[in-house]
């Protein structure tokens, strides 16, 4: 190989210069001293040459056959909300999970294939620079292109076929994945008739058809145990965490386990203190009874539980990210924080043996907004 010219070339010398002469020039021009830059396998053809070939293609092919199977699962394992204690519940449990490893692992594969393939095949090379301020010029991009041009040569990339075959099986599926994982949630649309769940609309305080009474009941640590709450048992300022229940639920653990866990059935049960005069929801005139109210614990904001109550303020907090609901001046509309929706009410009443009971479901969605929820 020829020496450039002393200096900067003209442009006509510069188009004369072979790659390797660009390589030599740019690292004298940047002041770059290569101390070693060598091939990774010197001897081409070598059993440990093509043992790294066939590992850097298994990474690859790996992230293929990972983003197969999550296209797989995305399409076509069952999905659509099962009870936890319907029979298919187990495997629509595993529907998340799944996508969730067979993508992440096609990622994964992917940045370790890529990784192999550097660590494997790229030039070793050692360089010391001088620092320099100010930006590139043109001779020094030709330069730079020319040691990256070089140093895919030399790894080889132009003829290791498995290679190129794998990496682009593999990135071509993981790209088909994460368009099919952003657009799909487009095919269906959740608005028309049996696409939305009634879990969406309805919590467990909806009242059946033949018209059960749901009672309020407290947790007391043992889903067998049923304790339902009186106005009595709640002192002025007070509040209470209470659940649904229902007299045909009685002795059945399984309901009654569920009605203590699902997401949106925990409510808090507020007595107000003597002299408040809070501002009611219009058409929500009658949800109280007396000084109880009775508001979704699930927080409008991310669904956290808004577990704290300030009986000087009349306020509830939530814990996660501070949003803070007026419940004495703005029927629990957020006065602070991020959360924008007020805390849905529901509405309560007294039955004949003295015991609270809520008259219906929640007349709007429980907890973040989910779609374009129009509640």
């Amino acid at each position: 190989m020829s020496e450039p010219s002393k200096g900067v070339p003209s442009d006509a010398e510069l188009a004369e210069l072979s790659r390797e002469e660009l390589v030599r020039l740019g690292t004298e021009l940047d002041d770059v001293e290569l101390v070693k830059y060598q091939d990774r396998f010197p001897v081409k053809g070598t059993r440990a040459e093509k043992r790294a070939e066939r590992q850097v293609a298994g990474w690859f092919l790996l992230a293929g056959l990972s983003g197969l199977a999550f296209l797989g699962l995305y399409l076509f394992w069952p999905n659509e909300y099962q009870s936890p204690f319907a029979e298919g519940h187990f495997v629509y449990s595993l529907y998340t999970p799944l996508i969730g490893a067979t993508l992440g692992l096609s990622v994964l594969a992917i940045g370790v294939g890529v990784i192999s393939y550097a660590k494997k095949f790229v030039p070793e090379e050692e360089a010391v620079q001088q620092r320099h301020n100010g930006g590139s010029e043109e001779i020094d991009k030709k330069t730079t292109a020319a040691l990256l041009a070089d140093a895919g040569q030399r790894s080889g990339i132009a003829r290791r076929s498995m290679i190129k075959r794998s990496a682009g099986f593999g990135a071509g599926v993981f790209g088909l994945g994460v368009g099919v994982f952003a657009l799909g949630g487009l095919v269906k649309n959740p608005w028309a008739e049996g696409e939305t769940p009634d879990s969406l609309w309805h919590t467990g305080w909806m009242h059946t058809s033949d018209n059960e009474k749901v009672y309020l009941r407290r947790d007391t640590g043992d889903p067998g145990e049923v304790s339902l709450v009186r106005p009595e048992d709640i002192q002025a300022g007070g509040f209470e965490t209470v659940f649904p229940f229902r007299e045909s639920e009685r002795g059945d653990h399984d309901a009654l386990y569920y009605a203590l866990r699902r997401s949106d059935n925990p409510v808090m049960l507020i007595r107000l203190r003597p002299g408040s005069e809070p501002v009611k929801r219009k058409g929500q005139e009658d949800f109280n009874y007396g000084d109880y109210y009775a508001y979704s614990k699930i927080c409008t904001h991310l669904g956290c539980p808004t577990s704290l109550f300030e009986q000087q303020t009349g306020r509830l907090l939530c814990p996660c990210h501070q949003s803070q609901f007026d419940v004495v001046n703005t029927y629990a509309k957020p006065v602070f924080g991020p959360a924008t929706r007020s805390l849905p009410q529901l509405p309560i009443d007294i039955d004949e043996d003295g015991f609270l009971v809520a008259r219906s479901d929640f007349i709007e969605a429980v907890g973040p907004g989910f779609w374009e929820r129009k509640s």
